[in-house]
């Protein structure tokens, strides 16, 4: 869990933005020998640039209108959608006609406003070494330094700029098809550039290498947390003087064959829903039946404060608090209680130094699976206990327009969040329509975006 500020230059409001149970491991030693290090003041971080590539489109302005419009980026799956070159047709309608969830949640292609033009980020050239979800990043990346206005040529500015882009699985298409060489004896046929298009830390290994950034470089791995975390640690790594400057998120791109196979086999994902599409992501509803496996890529440019106003930067919000934890549980399921998620976001309050009834927005993880929508719900009412059913917290998962973004998710719904509180509107939960019984009062998702002052 995060907590970020609306920018105020008078006022000091905070802001939550909402992920999933995180992990969080440290260990520190003492010496009488060496004594204490030298203190470090906490420096105040902020957000001056936005950058997204969604399935309701390229470009935070186009997919942020069409999540406030209602509209959503679902459809039908195709055999494109598996990713399955070189393999016959009969093999590939034969493997799409098996996947139970017909559905998917993909960036729309092509060349006009708010679509992904595959072909300016993929040309052939970098397609040999460039899997599609380094593309994303390149190309959310782009839009958040621009938006940022920061393209220093001096050496010592790059030096002090970083990027901290991870992912959730990398490209399992590649590793497929490398597969079928191998059962084929046609080892030899394998890529040179099989190894650097797969590995996840090569989104933001390109994104250095194009801008010349030599500050930290990192690449969180940690499922659909992914995104939450990579934010979360660049906030920390500005915070404690490893760098001015973070370019952060997440990027994502699984709508493949053996992925969806995989979260199908798991009886993860939606099948309720195939013949309408735009109906299977469902957060919090009680009709739900799994989640709708999407694509895409989050991108933030964080800031120091004081680095942010010398050179009079657009400032959108700022970062106070970010917490993680982890319930000890399953490796999938989460605990009954919704424990580890309390713990992540009670943590995150205690260092943004807010109380629970100082928050006014939530975006939730929830992803549309029956055990986990209901658990976070169970947590946010445990955590915020009279403010939840007060009707003063706003609450909704953004998924329900996206699908599940997987390790793009934390990161395209912290930009979600940092909008909202920019222009002040709560969005709505697509597909409400029979909210679950955990939910009474006035502690309820929001069926439809809402206009109000959000501070926090």
């Amino acid at each position: 869990m995060m907590r970020i500020q609306k920018w105020n230059s008078k006022l000091k409001h905070y802001n939550v933005f909402r992920s999933s149970n995180c992990r969080y491991f440290s260990n520190s030693t003492a010496s009488d020998v060496f004594g204490p290090p030298p203190s470090s003041p906490q420096r105040r971080v902020v957000v001056t640039g936005l950058g997204m590539v969604s399935p309701l489109g390229t470009g935070v302005k186009a997919s942020w209108e069409a999540l406030i419009e209602g509209k959503c980026g679902v459809r039908a799956l195709t055999a494109e959608d598996l990713n399955m070159e070189g393999f016959e047709n009969e093999t590939l309608l034969r493997t799409l006609e098996q996947l139970p969830s017909q559905v998917v949640a993909s960036v729309p292609r092509g060349k006009n406003v708010g679509e992904f033009d595959e072909e300016y980020w993929l040309h052939l050239r970098d397609k040999k070494y460039m899997a599609r979800f380094i593309s994303y990043a390149l190309c959310a990346s782009e839009e958040a330094l621009r938006d940022a206005g920061w393209s220093s040529e001096d050496t010592e500015q790059k030096e002090k700029t970083g990027v901290a882009i991870g992912g959730g699985i990398g490209s399992i298409s590649d590793i497929l098809e490398a597969a079928k060489l191998i059962s084929e004896q046609r080892v030899r046929r394998l890529s040179p550039f099989f190894i650097p298009r797969i590995l996840i830390n090569m989104a933001a290994g390109h994104v250095s290498i194009k801008y010349g950034f030599k500050g930290p470089n990192h690449a969180a791995a940690t499922a659909c947390a992914t995104g939450a975390h990579s934010i979360g640690d660049a906030f920390r790594m500005i915070r404690f003087g490893d760098a001015e400057v973070m370019v952060a998120g997440g990027t994502e791109s699984s709508t493949d064959a053996l992925s969806i196979a995989g979260f199908c086999r798991a009886r993860a994902l939606s099948t309720k829903y195939n013949s309408s599409p735009q109906k299977a992501s469902r957060p919090f509803d009680s009709n739900r039946d799994g989640f709708v496996i999407g694509e895409g890529a989050g991108i933030m440019v964080l800031e120091e404060l004081e680095h942010a106003k010398q050179r009079r930067a657009k400032i959108y919000a700022e970062v106070r608090g970010y917490g993680m934890s982890g319930d000890a549980h399953h490796i999938t399921q989460p605990q009954n209680d919704g424990h580890g998620a309390f713990l992540a976001m009670e943590r995150a309050l205690k260092q943004a130094g807010l109380f629970p009834d100082q928050v006014d927005y939530i975006n939730a993880h929830a992803t549309s699976t029956p055990l986990g929508d209901c658990v976070e719900a169970k947590a946010i009412k445990t955590l915020f206990t009279e403010h939840a059913t007060s009707g003063n917290l706003a609450l909704s998962s953004t998924k329900g327009a996206t699908g599940h973004l997987l390790g793009a998710a934390g990161a395209v719904e912290a930009i979600f969040s940092v909008l909202a509180l920019h222009h002040d509107i709560a969005p709505l939960t697509l597909n409400l329509e029979e909210p679950d019984p955990i939910f009474h009062d006035g502690f309820t998702p929001l069926k439809a975006s809402r206009k109000m002052s959000i501070k926090s």
